[in-house]
């Protein structure tokens, strides 16, 4: 199927970022060719795999498919940023490799989208599967609850800054369409890192558009082992390190940004806890001095807060006996 603008349907571009997982991504790319809505283009980023994926995307055969790999690893945020530029569709969605869509996830958001020139996206809830592809039903449940989508009517919403940012409902990475051409994906700070998807929520909400929100579970988010959230936890510390310097990064341009200061003290509070969790990765990477300087720093700034003054005590202590206090 060629891809053809003039279609009444507007051309969606999808785009898979991929590292280093074929069978998940063979069930995400077969997630969306399947969709109903047909007049799409698949964009998948590989950040060069140990072994290319190309001819397993090749065995589709389908020429709405477009296949771009990395000569060297880019990093997870390069990567999918050269899919949204890649976009050539009036509307964009990210599809991660290790999640997957209903059949009609495109074909029940984008009417809402068409019918309205004033929405920047459109998103729905979510499934949570398991690695093998099963639906969880506590963790589904759960998961609407914790980001507070249960309680939201499918409709359309005009301010949208507390959903999108205090409550985190909006799942841009899996569960969204976006506009394209409202936001400048040349120019999103690398800073961001693994909360790409929280700012580029924030570059919504403070769009002056609205949104259009469907209460059907018309995603699969699949959690397991390899997912970045869960590699980024205490296993990792490097990359715990690195998602700390990404939230101080981000929670300081919201707390700075005159159109959402009636949320300043909830995005401050966050901002000092992530001081305080770059403090514990620190000392997991054995670098105490510097650990114990931002816990004294970050104290200073706040009434009194337990965690972090735990984390002070701690670091006074031998580095070869503070991984163990911290369970690593």
């Amino acid at each position: 199927m060629s891809i053809n603008s003039n279609l009444s349907e507007p051309l969606v571009s999808i785009i898979i970022p991929t590292y280093n997982r074929p069978d998940y991504l063979k069930q995400a790319i077969y997630s969306a060719v399947t969709q109903t809505y047909k007049n799409i283009e698949i964009v998948v980023s590989d950040n060069c795999s140990p072994e290319s994926p190309q001819s397993l995307v090749e065995s589709f055969a389908d020429p709405r498919i477009r296949f771009w790999r990395h000569p060297e690893n880019v990093g997870m945020l390069k990567n999918q940023m050269n899919g949204f530029k890649m976009a050539r569709g009036k509307y964009v969605a990210s599809l991660h490799d290790d999640d997957m869509w209903t059949p009609n996830f495109l074909a029940k958001l984008i009417p809402h989208l068409e019918n309205n020139p004033n929405l920047i996206l459109a998103f729905s809830d979510q499934y949570i599967i398991d690695n093998q592809g099963k639906i969880d039903t506590v963790k589904t449940e759960e998961c609407s609850r914790y980001y507070k989508r249960q309680q939201l009517a499918s409709g359309i919403y005009w301010d949208f800054q507390k959903m999108g940012l205090i409550d985190k409902s909006i799942p841009t990475a899996s569960a969204c369409v976006m506009r394209n051409g409202l936001i400048d994906w040349d120019s999103i700070p690398l800073e961001i890192g693994g909360m790409w998807d929280l700012y580029i929520t924030y570059l919504c909400c403070i769009s002056g558009y609205g949104l259009y929100y469907d209460y059907e579970k018309l995603t699969y988010y699949r959690n397991h082992e390899q997912t970045d959230t869960n590699i980024s936890g205490r296993r990792n510390i490097q990359a715990k390190i690195r998602n700390a310097k990404s939230a101080i990064f981000c929670y300081q341009i919201f707390m700075d940004n005159p159109k959402i200061q009636r949320f300043h003290s909830h995005f401050r509070k966050l901002w000092l806890e992530a001081h305080t969790t770059l403090g514990i990765g620190l000392m997991r990477d054995q670098k105490n001095v510097d650990a114990r300087s931002l816990f004294w720093r970050t104290l200073q700034q706040q009434k009194f807060n337990l965690r972090t003054f735990i984390a002070l005590i701690i670091s006074f202590i031998p580095t070869k006996l503070t991984n163990k206090l911290l369970g690593t």
